[in-house]
């Protein structure tokens, strides 16, 4: 039976995120995409994942979607098979960071959610991909297919977030920790600490990428993505 990959989005990410590894990982895995527009909080999320996908899966999560993948395994370890992190940290929000989150929201709800994927961009993504349609023009047409209210959603769940770190060192499935060379909002310091609290766990650094890896360099992903499932 093939197995099954379930694919999580970031903060204003949707399937598009995950365009070039669904179709590299079809060989493989059964890939579906998590839906986590529709909650204002990590259990929700969760639990909506959990309720759509049977039986045993692969999971792996980019930024929000790895904060959601820390809840699955909270809840559902024995139904995750591997796991795979990407542009993630198992931190808690700071002070600063809620406050941030709380100022996007209230500029989205003022009108003014055009403004955010824009103005956030430039400490998404490497340099060198600010200008790409595959790269900003598709996180520009994602952020507007998410839509203000699910902003709202996505940034409550956020920074209300626990501390993943100390149940790491108990996380027994194959692990992939990935993570741009070049990510500004949770650097490859974060990815080295996950990987070194989880047994065994492998990691890799992406050159010339920033936070959305996945978008950025999509084949250097993919590739990851597929020797984990295959190992």
């Amino acid at each position: 039976m093939t197995r099954t990959l379930v694919l999580l989005p970031g903060l204003l990410n949707d399937h598009r995120l995950w365009s070039h590894q669904v179709a590299a990982v079809a060989p493989f895995a059964t890939p579906v995409v998590g839906d986590l527009t529709r909650d204002d909080s990590l259990a929700g999320m969760a639990e909506r994942v959990l309720a759509a996908v049977p039986g045993r899966f692969a999971l792996a999560g980019l930024s929000m979607g790895g904060y959601v993948a820390f809840e699955i395994l909270r809840r559902a370890p024995e139904r995750v098979e591997r796991l795979a992190l990407l542009d993630t940290t198992a931190q808690p929000d700071t002070a600063e960071q809620s406050q941030r989150r709380r100022d996007a929201v209230a500029v989205a709800r003022s009108g003014g959610f055009e403004k955010i994927m824009p103005t956030m961009l430039p400490n998404l993504v490497h340099p060198d991909h600010l200008a790409l349609e595959r790269v900003g023009g598709v996180a520009n047409e994602m952020a507007r297919a998410v839509g203000p209210d699910a902003f709202a959603r996505q940034q409550n769940a956020i920074m209300h977030r626990p501390d993943s770190r100390p149940g790491l060192p108990r996380i027994q499935c194959p692990t992939l920790v990935l993570v741009g060379a070049d990510d500004a909002l949770t650097p490859p310091a974060r990815a080295e600490e996950m990987a070194d609290l989880i047994p065994d766990a492998r990691l890799v650094v992406v050159e010339q990428c920033g936070h959305l890896s996945a978008l950025e360099q999509p084949q250097a992903v993919s590739d990851a993505l597929v020797q984990w499932l295959r190992d």
